[in-house]
């Protein structure tokens, strides 16, 4: 079905419509904030847990997925939405809001995790990572970056990971325990919520024996004179894998990374496998690894790291080879020749090596310092936000920056409507500039 009705009150105050976000108040805060500037707020719980951090009023959407589109298209126009929120613009249930909001005219703003870490989150008009509208080659990026003044300096916005823990296992029993509220939800998780913590749980019990092992080698391979790789690994569930890549998941990514290393790199060079700090440890990646290496000849110049000092792994490196994980922004601000095998907003000439994996391991091209620069500004300016989603301060800080960002993409008469509409409620407060 084609839907073709234009969306009621475009003559007042824009609409925003949240969707699913992060397991945190974050969109809550934001939505509460929205409203106080005199903007429309909406909101479609999907499952117990949206509903646990949602703290306005919203609707609950409990039929199938199959009937989503229909129903999100048919909500767009009843309602007059001009604005849809959402955190990952690749979840199912996002895709066809997607869908069915472009032919709408619907502005769509996708949150993130930064793609500069830490102290910022994304928030991006249209998309982000391979939807992402950022400047896609030098000339673009340098004459923006021209007309963008100098970004003002961050507030630390550093998360608090037993805050987080908390939330998302809150989040993750409201839905385990009350399923029949939202019969039909499916989670965009390709495990089952129980299955992962068990992962957790014998994670943690391995904990202490891992960080002295990660300190171990943290020290080892920084120590002068090591010729060494870092490929950083992504979770295999990520979206970024899965729909912004060529590989089906990160094993096969990883086989194709050593078999490479093992046809082209100096016998005397190691590759250093650093697992990633969220990965729930369901899969065995140092067998895979294992496995690999041995069938390629070269398990005795491979080691695998599970923690570390991230940045100083990088720059002792020769170059890090990955898929797209936003580990790319860091080691290219850092200068360190990187290569990127899949989508990713940085990966573009001048900024990341172009040669291939089997020139990499020989002549490794390191990133334009200037261009990475501008880079930088560009990214900043167009998509990051100063603030975080796991602690109280940070979600403060993200909200208030947030609102600047979103309403800078308004046209002048939504604006003018919000105004009005704070101004016959009798608040007038304007927001400052936050970085």
């Amino acid at each position: 079905m084609v839907h073709t009705r234009v969306p009621a009150h475009r003559d007042g105050p824009a609409t925003f419509l949240f969707l699913q976000g992060v397991a945190s108040p974050f969109f809550s805060d934001l939505g509460r904030a929205l409203k106080e500037r005199g903007h429309r707020v909406r909101r479609i719980n999907f499952s117990s847990g949206d509903w646990l951090f949602w703290r306005l009023p919203a609707d609950n959407y409990r039929g199938s997925f199959e009937n989503w589109g229909g129903y999100v298209a048919d909500y767009i126009a009843r309602h007059g939405v001009t604005d849809i929120i959402l955190f990952g613009d690749c979840r199912p249930y996002h895709v066809a809001a997607r869908a069915a909001a472009e032919p709408l005219g619907v502005r769509l703003h996708v949150f993130e995790e930064g793609y500069l870490r830490p102290n910022w989150i994304t928030c991006e008009l249209g998309g982000v990572n391979g939807h992402s509208s950022l400047p896609k080659t030098a000339t673009e990026i340098r004459a923006l970056a021209r007309r963008l003044p100098q970004p003002g300096r961050a507030m630390p916005s550093s998360g608090d990971m037993a805050r987080r823990s908390l939330w998302d296992v809150t989040y993750n029993i409201a839905n385990f325990g009350f399923p029949y509220f939202f019969p039909h939800f499916r989670s965009h998780r390709p495990n089952h919520i129980a299955v992962e913590y068990a992962g957790w749980i014998k994670k943690f019990s391995r904990r202490a024996h891992t960080r002295r092992e990660a300190a171990r080698l943290n020290e080892a391979y920084t120590a002068v004179g090591v010729d060494y790789f870092l490929l950083p690994l992504q979770l295999d569930s990520d979206y970024q894998i899965r729909v912004h890549s060529p590989f089906l998941g990160v094993e096969a990514f990883m086989d194709r990374v050593i078999a490479s290393f093992a046809a082209d790199s100096k016998g005397a060079t190691r590759l250093l496998i650093k697992l990633h700090p969220l990965d729930s440890g369901l899969i065995n990646w140092r067998k895979y690894a294992r496995h690999s290496a041995k069938r390629h000849g070269v398990n005795d110049r491979l080691d695998i790291i599970d923690g570390g000092d991230l940045p100083s792994l990088i720059a002792g490196s020769r170059g890090v080879v990955l898929v797209n994980s936003t580990v790319g922004m860091l080691s290219l601000e850092l200068g360190c020749p990187t290569l990127a095998t899949g989508e990713a907003i940085y990966n573009l000439p001048g900024l990341t090596h172009q040669g291939g994996l089997g020139t990499f391991w020989t002549a490794p091209v390191a990133p334009d310092a200037d261009l990475m620069r501008d880079f930088r500004r560009v990214v900043l300016h167009r998509s990051q936000v100063n603030g975080g989603f796991f602690s109280r301060p940070a979600i403060a800080r993200a909200v208030a920056g947030t609102i600047l960002r979103l309403e800078a993409t308004l046209p002048a008469a939504a604006l003018a409507a919000a105004q009005a509409v704070r101004a016959e409620s009798g608040t007038t407060q304007d927001l400052a500039p936050v970085y």
